[in-house]
């Protein structure tokens, strides 16, 4: 064994869970310059702590040693963004200016996976999902292996266009309208996954209510989604979804099949209360926080195994399987901060993601995941504004909160 290594291991672990030495030591029953040695290399942990550092870190006593976790895959859409700014938001049939034009990815797959790259290079990260063999899937494919992520299970379509979105964003607000082609992702499908070469710790697939292959109805288990994230848990590995924002109102029917099946569940305020029901927001605009509470119980009692996390530009809201709640206001960023919203819930989502892998306590989940969806904010696109996991620990250091 090597003792810098494990001790830097337990060093990072630690500041994960945003403990200093000596709560960990508390936690032990040791000294705090035991830990203090341990973290510097120049001693290790007895054999009988290893278990007990493993319990409190929630990793295996390999990965306490190795640091050689099996990663996070992530499926579902692969787009390119072509991003729009415009002067407003024209009503129909009227004009408004587009003030500049750029491209990005886009899509859970792209905008997930990426931002988890940039918050941590050690990541091992794989992307399941369809492009197409054309210039948009070229472009997707190569600003995915920039990043390290391993494309070499995405199957490439010859005969479909790349999905693509056209991203108007409003230049003062950054607040944005899609106009969406599904493309190479409407014939994305469970066959595409071989589950049984799946390697990774946890497998998030997005968006329900955009791969209509998932969507379809399965006489069994109510969709092909729910199928098949059951059989991703038959190899254990742990499951999580995202939703997306869609007019056609068929949340119910599509989300809650898939809810039995999932250990983590992350959407925004409006994709969770089109499912529970129930109105996200008081008449004056504001979030209804007892709504939110609401329907993270409601999810929790449809299956999920472990957390359920709502977000709004507001607030992150989290439910635990023991049925703790938590609420972590947004940063108060300052004024000019923001250039976009492009991508903030995958951003969230990715903080979220980043969090269950590490074993961060929930309310700690929610606070990363607010830092990474501020840094997102700093950009037009969905990945330029990501920054590492110490910027964001910074970043959450140094913001004051917003007040509900």
């Amino acid at each position: 064994m090597d003792p810098k290594k494990i001790g830097r291991i337990i060093a990072s672990l630690r500041r994960d869970k945003g403990w200093t030495q000596h709560n960990l030591a508390e936690k032990l029953r040791v000294s705090e310059k035991t830990v203090s040695k341990w973290e510097t290399g120049n001693g290790l942990p007895d054999t009988a702590q290893f278990p007990m550092l493993a319990q409190l870190f929630n990793v295996t006593i390999d990965f306490l040693m190795t640091d050689c976790g099996r990663g996070i895959a992530v499926c579902g859409n692969l787009l390119t963004d072509i991003v729009k700014m415009v002067s407003s938001y024209p009503e129909k049939g009227m004009l408004s200016n587009v003030s500049s034009i750029s491209r990005a990815v886009g899509g859970c797959v792209p905008n997930v996976a990426i931002n988890l790259a940039k918050i941590d290079r050690s990541l091992p990260l794989q992307a399941y999902g369809r492009v197409g063999d054309d210039e948009g899937g070229s472009y997707v494919l190569l600003e995915l292996q920039k990043n390290g992520v391993d494309t070499s299970k995405l199957v490439l379509s010859k005969d479909v266009q790349t999905g693509f979105s056209d991203v108007m964003t409003v230049e003062k607000t950054g607040e944005r309208t899609f106009f969406h082609y599904q493309g190479t992702n409407r014939f994305f499908s469970p066959n595409d996954i071989d589950i049984r070469e799946l390697s990774c710790d946890i497998l998030h697939i997005g968006y329900i209510l955009l791969l209509p292959e998932f969507d379809r109805q399965d006489a069994e288990y109510g969709t092909a989604m729910a199928r098949f994230l059951n059989d991703v848990q038959g190899k254990g590995i742990k499951t999580s979804i995202d939703v997306v924002s869609d007019s056609e109102g068929r949340f119910r029917e599509k989300v809650l099949p898939a809810l039995k099946y999932c250990d983590y569940a992350v959407m925004n305020e409006i994709e969770g209360c089109a499912v529970s029901g129930l109105t996200p927001r008081d008449p004056d605009g504001r979030i209804n926080v007892n709504n939110m509470r609401r329907t993270l119980e409601m999810f929790i009692d449809s299956g999920v195994r472990d957390t359920v996390v709502l977000h709004c530009p507001e607030a992150g809201f989290a439910m635990t399987v023991d049925r703790r709640f938590y609420c972590v206001p947004s940063l108060e960023l300052p004024d000019g901060f923001i250039k976009g919203t492009v991508g903030a819930g995958d951003a969230f989502c990715a903080g979220c993601l980043y969090g269950f892998y590490k074993g961060f306590e929930a309310e700690r989940t929610l606070e990363f995941a607010s830092g990474a969806a501020a840094f997102n904010l700093t950009a037009a696109d969905s990945v330029s504004g990501m920054r590492s996991r110490d910027d964001i620990y910074e970043l959450c250091a140094s913001m004051p909160k917003r007040t509900l």
